[in-house]
């Protein structure tokens, strides 16, 4: 995928949940309005796609038939033009021993079953999201690699401290670490997504310290601002062009992908997508 500029585009938030195969078509409009608005990359609808996590609603069965589904979708949204197809692998969902019940064994047998059916269902890279552990990143990444992913992306949740440059996972790691350690363990890209505080200015913050520590591309994928609760439900608010005004940042920070997370929407993108060629322009 190398290192030119490009967006990923659909946002776990659009699509729900990816064991639901009642609305395939649904799922293709969705995708279809984030390629209409200029994304050079989607992501498939199968963040909660591995059988820990279909085992929850009682559809592990159709494991193979979900993902492979998602990525003909993705692949289809693109209506013959050019464009990537990242298959999306999320958390399992629990803590591993002895933090909780999942054990290693379990836990390699989920990840490189999904990256694998993924991986043969065409996809050009891997997307492993929001990780707050070496642990799981770890097990995650030898899965991809061993399914034979062409391009795999390791993508941490980091919290922004009160300070607003201090960034930690849940789990208390920080970006420096995580960019040796995606280096190290197989990883293409290093990148982040998701977390409190994570808004295009933190993202390029996370970015210029992943550029300091290791040569991988970078990818940014952050939230449209900070939710506020309304009615039990966390809403983002932030407008597309106030996202799509910070880009800059992200770029000149050392950003090589740029897409958006949660309460992202199409236009999000549109926005991002004219500031990304606006700044390619000015710096030719």
């Amino acid at each position: 995928m190398g290192t030119q500029l490009m967006l990923a585009g659909l946002e776990q938030g659009e699509c729900g949940e990816a064991w639901n195969l009642s609305h395939p078509d649904r799922v293709l409009a969705i995708q279809k309005r984030y390629v209409e608005a200029g994304t050079d990359c989607l992501i498939t609808n199968t963040f909660g796609g591995s059988r820990t996590n279909l085992a929850r609603h009682g559809q592990e069965g159709a494991l193979k038939e979900i993902n492979a589904a998602a990525v003909r979708i993705a692949r289809e949204a693109f209506g013959g033009r050019a464009g990537y197809v990242l298959g999306d692998v999320g958390p399992l969902g629990a803590l591993l021993e002895p933090y909780g019940d999942l054990t290693i064994e379990a836990a390699q047998a989920a990840y490189l079953e999904q990256t694998a059916v993924l991986v043969e269902a065409g996809v050009d890279a891997i997307i492993i999201e929001t990780q707050t552990a070496f642990e799981e990143l770890g097990l995650a990444l030898a899965a991809a690699k061993t399914a034979g992913a062409k391009s795999i992306i390791a993508s941490v949740a980091y919290d922004a401290a009160p300070d607003g440059v201090t960034f930690r996972t849940m789990m208390g790691v920080a970006p420096e670490p995580v960019a040796a350690f995606a280096a190290e363990n197989g990883a293409h890209i290093v990148a982040l997504n998701c977390g409190r505080g994570m808004d295009m200015p933190s993202a390029a913050r996370v970015a210029r310290v992943y550029r300091n520590s290791c040569d991988l591309p970078i990818m940014v994928q952050p939230n449209a601002g900070q939710p506020v609760l309304e009615g039990m439900r966390a809403v983002y608010k932030q407008l597309p062009a106030d996202m799509g005004r910070c880009v800059p940042e992200a770029l000149e920070a050392g950003a090589a992908i740029i897409g958006s997370c949660c309460g992202s929407t199409p236009e999000h993108t549109r926005a991002i997508r004219q500031a990304v060629d606006r700044w390619v322009a000015e710096h030719r």
